[in-house]
């Protein structure tokens, strides 16, 4: 079954000075999947995202996406390859409208640098694909408003937005429910399971019961080690699991 495999490491590990914080990891993103990456805090969850996103190079170890090593890419290119991340910083322009971010990555996508200094008539050309794109978001009443006046839940839909402007086939969503009210968490749940139907997305998420939701698989990390993987109902009945959890002060893992 190796080819529904989309992204997967062998022995990753990375070392800082004396301390390991990613030991080892071998993990298997199956593709069409949602996939979910949690722990107490301090497993490595943030280490680990940033070994696969190219943020930090490994010290040990392979990363291989799509049939292809990317141990050694750079950032750019395995956006390129249709790898994305979201959501590590809010990504985008606070002062323009919605509309105007999602014609930014649109112009990102094509590449063209020359894109900025080109008239309105050209750049508007973009319009029609970027408000396709905010409308799938559900920002279409919001396309004109400056991204800054958005409700936090809202800036967090037009960074998917801004995300899927790239056409990814893979995207990677850092803690996407972070500091959301619950009206927001389940307008952005259901985004998420709306925006996966055509591609794989492996997710680093706190909120256990949007991870009980969403996820198809759940690898979960202790001390820069997996621990168990399974579905939902499997991991969360795990003694290890529960253990992890419980000893980091954060509770049951349920």
């Amino acid at each position: 079954m190796s080819e529904d495999i989309i992204l997967s490491t062998s022995g990753l590990t990375k070392e800082f000075g004396g301390f390991t914080a990613v030991n080892g990891v071998d993990l298997k993103v199956r593709r069409g999947s949602i996939h979910a990456l949690i722990g107490p805090n301090g497993a490595g969850k943030t280490t680990c995202f940033n070994l696969l996103t190219k943020f930090l190079p490994p010290t040990r170890g392979a990363i291989v996406y799509n049939g292809k090593d990317i141990t050694r890419r750079r950032p750019a290119e395995i956006a390129r390859l249709g790898l994305v991340r979201s959501f590590q910083i809010s990504a985008v322009f606070p002062q323009l409208s919605v509309l105007k971010n999602v014609r930014i990555a649109l112009q990102r996508k094509r590449g063209d640098s020359f894109d900025f200094w080109r008239s309105e008539d050209v750049l508007s050309s973009l319009d029609g694909e970027a408000m396709r794109l905010v409308e799938a978001v559900g920002l279409a009443q919001f396309a004109e408003l400056p991204a800054v006046e958005l409700s936090y839940g809202r800036k967090r839909a037009l960074e998917i937005a801004t995300t899927l402007a790239l056409d990814p086939e893979m995207m990677l969503l850092d803690e996407p429910m972070a500091g959301m009210g619950r009206e927001d968490v389940e307008r952005i749940e259901a985004l998420i399971r709306k925006v996966s139907q055509n591609r794989t997305i492996l997710m680093v998420e706190h909120n256990l019961s949007v991870v009980a939701s969403l996820s198809d698989r759940i690898t979960v990390l202790a001390r820069g080690q997996i621990l168990a993987e399974g579905d939902y109902a499997t991991v969360s009945k795990d003694p290890r699991v529960i253990e992890a959890y419980i000893g980091s002060g954060v509770g049951n893992a349920h």
